[in-house]
């Protein structure tokens, strides 16, 4: 399929609406493959990593629901059994096999890359959609203005929740989520169905967070939004055009908010589109609190914010996080997270130079002042 690059677009130094929108009309997709009733051609990637069982559960539901003209799998070196089980319980998938587990960056630009479509799909694995959610994606951003790149879903966590009273410790064994006031949340039969994410946002210390994370599940939700959740959403092709992908150096966490950045800073929108529903198992291939976590969500952090948001945000972010790591220190029940937390400071740190060389490039690359952007929408 043949695109309009983004090199021409590079000569466009103005910012503005204007020429988002010239972008976004002169990067429509021309080729005779896209669908002749003027439905944008659509692909849905799904990235797998020892985790057959929940992947084949996402990618069922998104065939069933006939609404995606490609399914893309793509395996990311699971050393089990998972691109036999792939193959042939989905057989009316695409399913890729990587030598290497390059994280969920490098697994979702595998399956773009293959994608022959003017709109990628971005699902979670351990993310069942419910019906009509790729058709809600790509009709919302068929409709969108041109210079909407990005439509992020309505994301429900599974189950329900039952909010822990105050001063009440969790049992070891007990499962909890944090909301963002930091109550503690438990799985409960006689609980609330509660969201999981309408989008993503940045707070002044560098935090990505899904935005309404905990609200009642009917909470509605503005359209306009900072970034979208990796996910459960859609990407114009022509947008990635311009761009580029999902930065494969962060291997997982914040690879998203991370493009959104990218995004915005060109002129391009992201919007929230609440038909386009998926019911989350929240961190069941990874954990919230398992040393990939810690490690990755902490430095992540740090490198977003050094590589796009203004020196205020990374002093804080920086801060807080050298902080956070000193203060676990002093508690034995802390001291592991403590440990993972500063040794991503120690890499960002170690690292410094190329992260500030990467900022430098992505302000020349920028056609919209980085004080114009806001984060926090």
């Amino acid at each position: 399929m043949r695109f309009v690059r983004g090199a021409r677009l590079r000569q466009r130094r103005r910012h503005g609406l204007r020429p988002a929108i010239d972008r976004g009309a002169g990067l429509s997709p021309t080729d005779s493959t896209s669908p002749t009733d003027g439905t944008l051609r659509t692909a849905v990637i799904v990235v797998n990593w020892e985790r057959a069982d929940l992947t084949t559960a996402a990618v069922r539901a998104v065939l069933a629901e006939g609404a995606a003209d490609q399914v893309v799998v793509v395996d990311n070196g699971s050393p089990d059994d998972s691109v036999a089980v792939l193959r042939r319980d989905l057989p009316d998938a695409t399913v890729i096999a990587r030598d290497s587990n390059g994280g969920f960056a490098a697994g979702a630009n595998t399956g773009i890359r293959h994608a022959d479509a003017d709109v990628v799909v971005l699902l979670n694995n351990d993310a069942v959609p419910a019906p009509g959610f790729v058709a809600a994606l790509r009709d919302h951003l068929a409709q969108a203005g041109p210079e909407v790149a990005a439509v992020t879903g309505r994301i429900v966590l599974a189950g329900r929740w039952t909010r822990l009273p105050v001063g009440t410790a969790p049992a070891p064994d007990q499962r909890v989520l944090r909301d963002h006031d930091g109550r503690l949340w438990t799985p409960s039969a006689d609980g609330e169905v509660r969201l999981n994410s309408t989008g993503v946002r940045v707070d002044h210390d560098g935090n990505g967070m899904d935005r309404d994370w905990f609200a009642p599940v009917d909470r509605v939700a503005d359209v306009d939004v900072f970034g979208f959740s990796g996910g459960a959403s859609a990407l114009r092709r022509s947008a990635l055009d311009d761009v580029g992908l999902l930065d494969e150096s962060l291997f997982m966490y914040y690879e998203d908010t991370e493009l959104a950045w990218r995004l915005r800073r060109r002129g391009w929108r992201v919007e929230h589109a609440a038909a386009a529903v998926v019911e989350h198992d929240h961190s069941a291939s990874s954990g919230v609190q398992s040393d990939l976590f810690l490690f990755r969500n902490a430095r992540n952090r740090i490198v977003v914010a050094l590589w796009h948001a203004p020196w205020a945000t990374v002093l804080r972010a920086s801060a807080r996080t050298l902080i956070r790591g000193l203060r676990g220190l002093l508690a034995a029940s802390t001291r592991r997270e403590a440990r993972l937390v500063l040794a991503a400071f120690a890499d960002v740190v170690g690292t410094l130079p190329s992260h500030l060389e990467r900022r430098l490039r992505e302000s020349r690359r920028a056609s919209v002042p980085r004080r114009s952007v806001d984060p926090g929408a």
